[in-house]
Parts: C-alpha cells; sequence; structure tokens
C-alpha cells in the first residue's frame, strides 16, 4: 500500500517554469491618410515584420539606393511591409506612391517596431512636473 505524499516526486510541489511569450515579429498599424491604388480604393490598415540583417543590406546594392540614398527607405519599407488593406502584395513601386506622410509614419513605425520601442523616453516638465515621452529617434529611416 502506497501512502500519499512518499515515494518518487514527493514533496514540494513542483512549479512549472514560467511561460515565455512568442516573439512577436509582426505589428498592425493604420496610416495617416492612405495609400490610393489605381482603382481610387484607399488602403491604411496594414502590417510589418520585423526587419531581418538581409532586409537592411539588400538595398544597399540597389542601383536606385546607390544613386540616391534617401531611396534606401522606400527598398527597406517594400520589404517589410507584409499587408496593405486588400493589396495583393506590397513592393517598392507601393511605397514610392504612398503619400509623404504616410512614408514619414511608415519609417517611424520600421524604427519603433525594430529598436522594441526603446526610442521614447519618460521627462517630466521642469516647471509642471507633468510627465511625458518624448521621441529620441530624429533621424529619417535611410539617413545618417
Amino acid at each position: 500500500m502506497r501512502r500519499e505524499g512518499t515515494g518518487p516526486g514527493a514533496g514540494a510541489p513542483e512549479t512549472a517554469p514560467p511561460r515565455q511569450e512568442p516573439l512577436r515579429t509582426e505589428f498592425e498599424f493604420e496610416l495617416p491618410r492612405g495609400y490610393v491604388d489605381e482603382s481610387g480604393t484607399v488602403h491604411r490598415r496594414g502590417a510589418m515584420r520585423l526587419a531581418t540583417a538581409r532586409d537592411e543590406l539588400v538595398p544597399l546594392r540597389d542601383v536606385r539606393v546607390r544613386e540616391n540614398p534617401a531611396y534606401l527607405s522606400v527598398v527597406l519599407l517594400g520589404r517589410v511591409i507584409t499587408r496593405l488593406g486588400s493589396l495583393p502584395s506590397v513592393h517598392d513601386g507601393t511605397v514610392e506612391n504612398m503619400f509623404a506622410s504616410d512614408l514619414a509614419f511608415l519609417q517611424d513605425f520600421y524604427r519603433q517596431i525594430n529598436a522594441e520601442g526603446h526610442t521614447r523616453a519618460a521627462v517630466a516638465c521642469p516647471h509642471c512636473e507633468e510627465s511625458f515621452e518624448v521621441e529620441l529617434a530624429g533621424s529619417r529611416l535611410g539617413e545618417s
């Protein structure tokens, strides 16, 4: 006869190791204005994945980037945007035809998700002591 609390595994109850959240690699966004396709449909909701080293290196070989370094962000965003509205695919040609405000939004969004949100700092006003956040990443994507 075996009594409870004796034998192998008896004693203090085992605690399960802390459950680790899976790495999030894709992030939803909504463009401030929206991309207008050839038929006039506006696409605002989309998703962007985390960039790989390859995503950042491959555009450097692109002739358009060599001729105009500011084009780097267009090519790079065309690689990492996985979905935009009902478009069948997103590529650098899509990004090229976006409004400037949407391009700026996507550049900032890229920087935020690839820096794990560490581009903001909490500060307090020296006069009223109100707390708020400031953006530390000042330059545009693809610029030094």
